[in-house]
């Protein structure tokens, strides 16, 4: 029997799906723009987008477009020959970046550990070692490398967790410069970390870092997989510093829902890069590359970008202005906001849930907001109602 209700879809995903999920009670079946909706027809306010994934929202009509005509043309060559959508993107992407060259993976995962991989081999080539450093309460994905870089409780159960890695935490220059060895090839971290809270890195910070690197020939990562393409009222973070990385990772919404990842990088980290140290079936494929281009025509929009800059910061003063609600702090920068509460916020993203406003607790006591960079006024207001709304019922 075909499943036609939310409960038979609940209960198969149940039967045949691995329970790395603790999914919430909800089954989805059509989305637009800044709504999505149920099997019943009932409809939610997405102010999660996929976790920061559908920054144009869902079914954007320019990236919808592009995927049919594509897939009506050419899906899928491997990487063994040249395509225009690929072509195009790659020229797009480091037009844009200011880094001259690009790899495109299927994941943000695979963005994380291919930037791993290069800059270990411009390391060799250095006579360098390989230890990558990244920060404390990161999120680099779920491989065993990129688990290595994280927290603790994702290694738990997977031994032996590979070596060359180890965490210091954000903004400590101290201690980053106790491990930057003669052993170090790179220093990777997220300008706004995503799943640890939603915790910008400091601008002075970041720039001291940097010369630290250059000093020490050490090569810089941002990872840009959240908080990149127009996420902050900049098409990429790293905008927001005055410094400029080695290497930049992406994914999420640079596919605008499909799965694409890129790894942009300067020249002489290229340069190093010799045929066959790295590869990919699917990564860059022309159905992916066309989405992709058509969702940067909007993302980079100079009057878009203001506007979720803007967005953002109304967001934000609005939540300072609450009392009573328990909020300890609320961070972000643009569209891509923390509220820290003092009190566990996964009840509060379930209460949200049942007033049927999409929402992801992380860190613990965080509520992390990141809606499609679409969003309007109306539904920022229906927004911040249903979170003022859902933790008084959960005081109550």
């Amino acid at each position: 029997m075909e499943p036609t209700s939310s409960k038979d879809l609940i209960t198969l995903d149940q039967k045949h799906y691995v329970p790395t999920f603790k999914r919430y009670p909800l089954a989805l079946k059509k989305g637009q723009g800044c709504k999505v909706w149920n099997m019943e027809g009932e409809e939610y306010l997405d102010a999660l987008a996929g976790i920061a994934v559908n920054n144009l929202g869902h079914c954007h009509p320019a990236v919808v477009k592009a995927i049919q005509e594509q897939a009506q043309t050419l899906i899928h060559i491997s990487n063994f020959y040249v395509s225009e959508p690929q072509v195009r993107l790659s020229q797009k992407l480091t037009s844009l970046s200011g880094l001259e060259r690009v790899f495109f993976t299927n994941s943000g995962a695979e963005s994380v550990e291919g930037a791993m991989k290069f800059a270990r081999k411009y390391a060799h080539s250095k006579g360098k070692g390989g230890k990558i450093i990244s920060m404390k309460n990161s999120f680099h994905g779920r491989t065993l490398a990129t688990i290595a870089t994280g927290k603790k409780a994702y290694q738990q159960g997977f031994d032996p967790i590979p070596k060359g890695f180890i965490s210091v935490p954000l903004n400590d220059l101290d201690l980053l410069e106790q491990e930057m060895t003669d052993d170090t090839a790179a220093v990777i971290v997220e300008p706004i970390q995503g799943e640890g809270g939603i915790h910008p890195a400091d601008g002075k910070y970041i720039e001291q870092v940097r010369k630290m690197c250059d000093d020490k020939g050490v090569l810089l990562i941002f990872d840009e997989i959240q908080c990149g393409m127009g996420r902050t009222g900049k098409l990429f973070a790293k905008e927001h510093y005055s410094v400029e990385p080695d290497i930049v990772t992406l994914a999420k919404g640079l596919g605008a829902g499909v799965p694409i990842g890129a790894i942009l990088l300067n020249e002489k980290v290229s340069q190093t890069v010799d045929f066959g140290d790295h590869g990919t079936t699917f990564g860059g494929n022309p159905l992916v590359c066309a989405a992709s281009l058509a969702a940067l025509e909007v993302l980079s929009d100079p009057e878009m970008l203001a506007d979720t800059l803007q967005k953002g910061n109304e967001i934000m003063h609005a939540v300072n202005q609450w009392e009573g609600m328990g909020v300890k702090e609320v961070r972000g920068i643009g569209l891509m906001i923390g509220i820290e509460f003092d009190f566990e916020t996964k009840p509060l993203a379930l209460e949200m849930l049942h007033r049927k406003v999409l929402s992801n607790a992380t860190s613990g006591n965080v509520l992390r907001l990141v809606p499609p960079l679409i969003i309007n006024r109306k539904e920022i207001q229906h927004l911040l109602d249903t979170i003022q709304a859902s933790v008084k019922a959960i005081q109550s």
